[in-house]
């Protein structure tokens, strides 16, 4: 079964944050997603939503937890820790 992975944080600059959300396309891709979708609050684009498909929770799982993702965040400026849920397809 299909994980989904929803993130929500806060950045301190939206077109920083987006410009290493970009750069980790390599990453996504080594661990398998299969589609994405980024969401802000309408009137704060420093509150991000990012929604990530993955063939299968632990790919989902693997992804969260990798090393180089949490280092990105800091680069971005994601201030506090992000909430990251993953959820099974059913």
């Amino acid at each position: 079964m299909g994980g989904t992975l929803i993130a929500r944080y806060t950045v301190a600059d939206y077109a920083a944050w987006r410009r290493i959300y970009h750069e980790l396309m390599p990453l996504r891709v080594e661990h398998g997603y299969t589609a994405q979708q980024v969401m802000h609050i309408p009137n704060n684009p420093n509150d991000v939503v990012a929604v990530h498909n993955f063939p299968t929770v632990a790919q989902a799982e693997a992804f969260a937890d990798d090393p180089r993702l949490k280092a990105a965040m800091e680069r971005a400026g994601v201030s506090g820790a992000p909430r990251i849920e993953i959820y099974e397809d059913v």
